[in-house]
């Protein structure tokens, strides 16, 4: 269930909602005069959305480069890596 705060609970209540966010991973909803205006989230959280956003956009940025054919055959990168990484065969 969604927890919806006013948002005076921001300042008198501050440590309760950070508790809250930091212990499940789920947003609070702040109203102002009776109307949605924010969404607080843990640091935490924060982190894995917007590091799931990018590994997202990077997908996308690679099917498309595929998509235009621009991309190099599997072997080619895995020797490609090796040099630059001075891996030897095993």
């Amino acid at each position: 269930m969604a927890n919806i705060r006013p948002s005076s609970d921001l300042r008198n209540h501050y440590n309760e909602i950070s508790e809250f966010c930091n212990k499940y991973n789920e947003p609070v909803y702040i109203t102002k005069n009776g109307k949605g205006d924010l969404v607080v989230i843990s640091n935490a959280e924060y982190e894995r959305l917007t590091s799931y956003t990018e590994l997202q956009r990077k997908l996308d940025m690679a099917l498309d480069s595929m998509d235009k054919g621009d991309y190099y055959p599997v072997d080619e990168v895995f020797e490609e890596l090796e040099r630059e990484f001075n891996f030897e065969e095993v």
